[in-house]
């Protein structure tokens, strides 16, 4: 098997692939167009979020076997183009699942403790106890939806700080067990104090968090997006947290997370949630940590084994 790698990765991608038998053509930079040229000797792809992978990409790809994603989530892919073409597709969703976990539950416990609120005042000479006095996530029900890896895992962190766990997920079912509990979704726009998101971008997914989303929680709530953000409708999100529907925002992704290239109202958007005291954002680093980095390379090279010795 040849192997395309398009992407920085991280070194030891190049000798697990070898240790399968693999040849590798490690081209980092490649922008699309190079890749369109280089892939025609190739069977298998590897790649992060460099480039949209189209049809018009598989044209020229006419020995392609498969395509390895360095990450979780397959958006990027025109994956309808690629089983048409009998071309395998699959990512290391489960190289990053304890990543993402912990980056929620910081963002979490960042917030409802004013860390980063109070380290500010604290840099600026203020020592404001009773203005930072904490909220405990301990007692608090929270809102899984998507049961997958990162879905799970983020579940169990929850659970284990005192938590009741409300999970859905449209393609699963059995799965509930002492500390988590297999829900519909009415029952987290009842119960749910806090509600967090594990699903991938689809047809089904996209704009989910918009209005009447927010608008079906009983309580206010604190909303998590860990996930994509086309996920949610940006705007939506903002009106419900002026409402006072959403008490806080944590958010690893946006709608749009070039900021150089945000038009007027998704700048408008940007500088209201960034200014606000109770959200949160990080740029898209959940799940980016020295150890998943390496363990996507672990995840991938072992789906490259099982798919060579079939």
């Amino acid at each position: 098997m040849r192997v395309l790698v398009v992407d920085e990765m991280h070194d030891s991608i190049v000798p697990l692939l070898e240790s399968i038998g693999c040849e590798i053509g490690y081209y980092p930079n490649a922008d699309k167009n190079e890749a369109s040229v280089l892939i025609k000797d190739f069977d298998g792809l590897l790649i992060r979020s460099k480039f949209f992978i189209d049809q018009s990409f598989l044209d020229v790809a006419p020995n392609l076997k498969f395509i390895g994603r360095a990450g979780a989530g397959l958006d990027l892919i025109d994956l309808e183009a690629c089983k048409k073409l009998n071309i395998q597709v699959f990512a290391a969703n489960e190289a990053n699942r304890v990543a993402v976990a912990e980056q929620l539950l910081g963002m979490v416990l960042a917030l409802f403790n004013n860390i980063i609120k109070s380290n500010e005042e604290i840099r600026n000479n203020q020592w404001l106890r009773e203005a930072n006095r904490g909220e405990e996530l301990s007692g608090k029900t929270v809102g899984i939806i998507g049961f997958g890896n990162n879905g799970q895992e983020s579940a169990n962190r929850f659970s284990a700080f005192g938590c009741k766990v409300l999970a859905y997920d449209k393609y699963k079912s059995g799965f509930g067990n002492d500390k988590i509990k297999e829900s519909s979704l009415n029952e987290i726009f009842e119960e749910a104090d806090l509600v967090s998101f594990h699903v991938p971008l689809t047809s089904e997914t996209r704009a989910w968090a918009n209005e009447e989303f927010f608008n079906s929680f009983k309580n206010d709530i604190y909303f998590c997006n860990v996930a994509r953000g086309e996920i949610m409708v940006q705007k939506d999100l903002l009106n419900a947290i002026k409402l006072g529907k959403v008490k806080g925002a944590l958010l690893d992704v946006l709608e749009n997370e070039k900021l150089a290239k945000l038009s007027e109202s998704q700048r408008e958007e940007f500088d209201f949630l960034k200014n606000h005291p109770r959200v949160i954002i990080t740029p898209h680093v959940a799940g980016w940590t020295v150890e998943s980095y390496e363990k996507i390379n672990q995840v991938l090279v072992n789906k490259i084994r099982g798919f060579i010795e079939g």
